[in-house]
């Protein structure tokens, strides 16, 4: 496929079609207020990038309870105080012409306490001295993540993305190594599972008919068994209980180093899946036009921006306007990110990334 092949629209299950098939992928950027409402900063980084030719801009990690924090000034959906700053990022976004969502988290056992979380566990060894989750904890989890999404909705974003990925509570959830619960959310594959399926199935049966679902899933670490995670996306994709999967390579290129799918590439293991209208694309390490084009040849119907969106904001429209286009190498200094339109507050996250901004720069 050609570079212009990346600016056909993109039909989905629900709601309108995607206008080309660049999507932003959720980035962690710490610019909130300390309350979770979306700060001026956040506002600003919105407009930036709805100006930039996306198809779907999904906002950064969105925590759906106060006790499910994972960063600092992460931003909330988890009370009303919330739906006047996410219902002008949505405006913003629905003005330069792509599709919105809100990516729901929780951080689970992760919940940082020094900000207000409370760590919660699937399992008792998890967190030294932290109690597992009860059930009734777990269902109203499952009920806040669905809350999200109603308010999402409310302010006009076209969907949600559900972050189950890099060891967050559904992730974790779905972990054998995680989970030793004894409940109907532990044990079989089908019941690790349980928690995911009942946050999808009741976002789409409280949300309106053309609310768009997504699903971040990662493979690697955090105990994550790659043929599970086949078989439970299988089903869902099967069902098309989903909108759009978003795959979380590190590395879109990585090759599988064992098990069954040894030696294929990761990408590949989902790609041949029977997908039905369930639109599929992949993160990691797309940084380029070529690169974003062959990924489309290689199975994906969109590709995820991250790195490359934190470096050029526009970077649907660089690619639009030169097929050869590659992002500035990295490390960058904190001087160019500024210069951009970053805020200070995004920038001193970005300096917590491995070789992202020059170590030492002003």
């Amino acid at each position: 496929m050609s570079v212009s092949d990346l600016f056909k629209p993109l039909e989905l299950l629900h709601g309108p079609a995607m206008r080309n098939r660049f999507m932003l992928a959720p980035l962690t950027n710490q610019q909130s207020e300390h309350d979770g409402r979306a700060s001026e900063f956040d506002q600003h980084w919105i407009e930036q990038l709805a100006q930039g030719g996306y198809g779907l801009i999904q906002t950064c990690a969105t925590h759906v309870e106060a006790s499910g924090i994972g960063f600092e000034r992460q931003l909330g959906i988890f009370c009303d105080e919330h739906l006047a700053g996410l219902t002008a990022m949505a405006s913003a976004i629905r003005q330069g012409g792509g599709l919105s969502a809100v990516q729901l988290h929780h951080a689970g056992h992760r919940a940082n306490p020094l900000i207000g979380g409370i760590p919660a566990p699937a399992s008792h060894y998890t967190v030294p001295g932290v109690r597992a989750l009860t059930t009734e904890e777990v269902e109203r989890i499952r009920d806040n993540f669905i809350a999200g999404a109603v308010r999402a909705e409310q302010a006009g974003f076209d969907g949600v993305a559900i972050h189950g990925a890099f060891g967050w509570i559904l992730s974790e959830f779905l972990s054998p190594l995680f989970n030793d619960r004894t409940d109907k959310y532990g044990g079989s594959l089908e019941n690790r599972a349980r928690l995911t399926l009942e946050v999808i199935e009741g976002i789409r049966r409280r949300c309106g008919p053309a609310f768009q679902i997504g699903w971040r899933l990662s493979v690697e670490r955090y105990g994550l068994l790659l043929e599970e995670l086949r078989e439970v996306t299988a089903d869902i994709l099967q069902r098309e209980l989903i909108d759009y999967l978003d795959l979380a390579l590190w590395d879109s290129a990585q090759i599988v180093q064992d098990g069954t799918f040894k030696g294929q590439s990761m990408l590949s293991v989902f790609t041949r899946l029977d997908r039905g209208g369930v639109k599929l694309g992949t993160a990691g390490k797309i940084m380029g036009a070529q690169r974003a084009a062959q990924l489309l040849e290689e199975g994906c119907d969109f590709v995820l921006i991250g790195r490359a969106g934190i470096l050029q904001r526009d970077f649907p429209l660089q690619v639009q306007a030169n097929p050869h286009y590659d992002s500035p190498k990295l490390p960058v200094t904190a001087q160019y990110l500024r210069s951009g339109g970053m805020s200070e507050r995004f920038i001193n996250h970005m300096r917590g990334w491995q070789s992202f901004v020059v170590r030492g720069s002003l």
